[in-house]
């Protein structure tokens, strides 16, 4: 019986296992390598490959326009040849494998979407906006005032900082230590801990949540921010509730919690132009990933000087 790809299998775990435990990757990151792997694995034995280490590039090439012709944009193509790159380089590695087929084939080019971020006043009509309608996480049909104090020390911090989803969700009470100093320690991507700094309005909102949380955290629960049955807060949940938030404050668009993060990083360098400290504060270890908000920043300064130089504006 012709040997399938699939017998290639535990090489992949043994290699996801090395990211997961070995390189700190985090379960998000090693969820999205195993998908991009299990594709490999799959397009590897539709075209009758008997193993991973007999590819070359031609094959990877065909598979790359395979997944183009599905619908794939060039930004997930690049992402699934970083995977498909890592992993052959593992191989090599270990001398399971001649050659990485992966490592000379590039993804097709794509239009670089940027990021949409609320504007000042957009902000802060969603920050002082009332706390959102009741919803799955509430009961008796009314929110309850101390979810409404909770969900404004989350939103104040999300802004006033610039957390990743996942951050904001994984914060123990003991990165308060600093808070009063105006900073809070974080635990980044990779397990990099940094030190992120926390405005007036969300050291306030921050004191009157802790002034009340004991009422709902259940014994010895570390986290900071807890829902109804007082155990930590999901980042579903933090999703919905910034959703309804925007809702109730009238804004036009979905608000999701990476528009916080981009409207923080956005204002911060419209306002001090400093972007070495926005990447410092974003947590980005490449000022690459930072300079899309010198764009966000560009759109800007486009529209003031669209609304204000006499030979740009339209009669």
């Amino acid at each position: 019986m012709t040997p399938s790809p699939q017998a290639d299998r535990p090489l992949v775990e043994r290699w996801l296992a090395e990211l997961a435990e070995q390189r700190r990757q985090s379960p998000h990151t090693v969820a999205g390598y195993r998908r991009d792997l299990e594709t490999l694995l799959a397009l590897a034995e539709a075209a009758g490959q008997p193993a991973l280490a007999g590819l070359q590039d031609h094959h990877i090439r065909r598979f790359v326009a395979q997944l183009h012709a599905r619908g794939l944009s060039g930004r997930s193509l690049a992402r699934i040849l970083s995977a498909w790159r890592g992993f052959y380089g593992w191989l090599g590695l270990h001398g399971l494998a001649a050659q990485n087929p992966a490592a000379a084939v590039r993804a097709p080019k794509s239009p670089k979407a940027l990021p949409r971020a609320l504007s000042p006043d957009e902000a802060n009509r969603l920050l002082d906006a009332p706390a959102a309608a009741s919803d799955a996480e509430d009961a008796g049909g009314v929110d309850d005032p101390l979810l409404a104090l909770r969900d404004q020390a989350m939103f104040e911090l999300f802004y006033s900082s610039g957390l990743r989803l996942s951050e904001l969700a994984s914060l123990d009470t003991g990165c308060m230590a600093d808070v009063a100093g105006g900073e809070i320690r974080v635990l980044g991507k990779r397990a990099r801990v940094r030190l992120v700094p926390v405005g007036r309005q969300a050291q306030a909102a921050l004191a009157a949540w802790m002034d009340v949380r004991a009422a709902l955290a259940a014994d010895g629960e570390p986290s900071l921010f807890v829902g109804r049955q007082g155990r930590r807060l999901g980042p579903r949940a933090i999703q919905k509730r910034l959703a309804r938030r925007a809702q109730a404050a009238g804004l036009p668009q979905h608000v999701h919690p990476h528009m916080l993060r981009h409207s923080f990083a956005s204002h911060v360098l419209q306002s001090s132009g400093d972007l070495r400290a926005v990447q410092e504060m974003l947590g980005h270890a490449s000022i690459a990933s930072t300079q899309v908000y010198t764009h966000l920043d560009f759109q800007h300064l486009a529209q003031v000087y669209d609304r204000a130089h006499p030979r740009a504006r339209r009669k």
